[in-house]
C-alpha cells in the first residue's frame, strides 16, 4: 500500500449550479422517515436532520435500519414520510422526489458500501465518475472538473497512485477509490457508510479527519454509518443510536454512549468512561471471560 498521507479536502468552484461546499450551508432532513422491502418495514418512523458543518453519525446493531435511512436519504430507496434538502440559507426546502437526478447529485452524495471493482480504468479516472453531474454531453473535462479530481486525489492520499490500474489495488485501496470519487462530486452534503470498513488503523483515522475536514472547513453536512463506537464518538457532533429501525437515542457522543444506551440497543454490557487524559469517551465490552492479562516479558541477565 502506498505511503502516502490523506490531507485536507480543497474543493474547487465547479462549473454546475450547486453551491461551493467552501460556502455551503445546505442541509437535508427527514421527518417520519418510512424504508422497507415489501410487507417488512425497517426504518419506522425516524427524524433526522444532517445539518450545514455537522457530523452526524448513525450507529446500532446490524439490521437497524442505518444503511437503509442512508440510502433513503439518497433517493435510492423509495421512502414515505418527508424527506427535504436546503440549498442555501434563504432558500425553500425542496422534496427530494421533486429533484431531477442530475440536479441532486449536485447537491447530495452516497458513499456506499458495495462497490464494484472497476476493471481497464486508472485511478485517476474512476475519481473524474464523481464529475459527472456537471458534464455536458460529449464534452470533456473542464479544468474546474481537473481540479476537483486532483484535490480529492489529494486529499485520500491517492495522488501517487492515481495512474495505477485500479483494478489491481487492495480492498482498502479501492474504498478510497470510491471515497475520492465522492469528494470529486463537491456536493454540500456527503453521505457515507461506512467508510472505514476494509481500512487499516492509519487510514482509517485518517479518514475521520477528511470527514472533520469536509464539516469544519468546508461547511459541508455529513451523515456517516460507524460500526466502531470509538470512532463515532471521535468524529460526530451528533450521535444517533439505532435499534429494529427506530432511533432509540440522539444527542451528543457523550448523552448517547450511556451503558445503558449501549446496553439496550446491542444487547450486552459495557464499561463506558471518559479517559482524563485525551477528554475521549473509552467503550469496553464486557464478554464473559475476563481480560488476558498482560505484562513486558523480562530479559534474561
Amino acid at each position: 500500500m502506498t505511503n502516502t498521507a490523506l490531507t485536507s479536502v480543497e474543493p474547487a468552484q465547479n462549473s454546475g449550479t450547486s453551491t461551493n461546499p467552501d460556502d455551503s450551508t445546505a442541509s437535508l432532513r427527514g421527518a417520519g422517515v418510512v424504508l422497507g422491502f415489501g410487507d417488512h418495514t425497517v426504518v419506522n418512523g425516524v427524524d433526522i436532520a444532517l445539518r450545514s458543518g455537522q457530523v452526524t453519525a448513525l450507529v446500532g446493531p446490524n439490521g437497524s435500519g442505518k444503511s437503509t435511512l442512508l440510502r433513503g436519504l439518497a433517493k435510492l430507496h423509495p421512502a414515505a414520510g418527508t424527506i427535504v434538502l436546503t440549498q442555501a440559507m434563504d432558500a425553500e426546502p425542496r422534496p427530494i422526489h421533486s429533484m431531477r437526478p442530475r440536479e441532486f447529485a449536485q447537491e447530495v452524495t452516497l458513499f456506499a458500501q458495495s462497490r464494484i471493482a472497476p476493471q481497464g480504468l486508472s485511478v485517476k479516472e474512476v475519481v473524474a465518475f464523481g464529475r459527472y453531474p456537471y458534464r455536458r454531453r460529449f464534452s470533456g473535462l473542464t479544468r474546474e472538473d481537473h481540479a476537483a479530481i486532483e484535490s480529492a486525489l489529494r486529499a485520500t492520499g491517492l495522488n501517487a497512485i492515481a495512474d495505477r490500474a485500479a483494478g489491481t489495488l487492495s480492498g482498502g485501496e479501492l474504498q478510497r477509490v470510491w471515497l475520492s470519487a465522492c469528494l470529486a462530486q463537491q456536493t454540500g452534503v456527503v453521505l457515507l457508510d461506512e467508510p472505514t470498513n476494509h481500512l487499516d488503523l492509519r487510514y482509517q483515522i485518517e479518514t475521520l479527519d477528511v470527514i472533520r475536514d469536509l464539516a469544519d472547513d468546508h461547511g459541508v453536512a455529513v451523515g456517516v454509518v460507524l460500526h466502531d463506537l470509538d470512532h463515532a464518538a471521535q468524529v460526530a457532533d451528533e450521535l444517533l443510536l439505532m435499534r429494529a429501525g427506530q432511533i432509540v437515542a440522539k444527542g451528543t457522543p457523550v448523552d448517547v454512549l450511556t451503558a445503558e444506551n449501549i446496553a439496550h440497543a446491542y444487547e450486552i454490557r459495557v464499561d463506558v468512561r471518559l479517559d482524563q487524559h485525551t477528554g475521549r469517551l473509552r467503550i469496553d465490552p464486557i464478554g464473559r471471560h475476563a481480560p488476558r492479562p498482560h505484562t513486558h516479558a523480562s530479559s534474561d541477565s
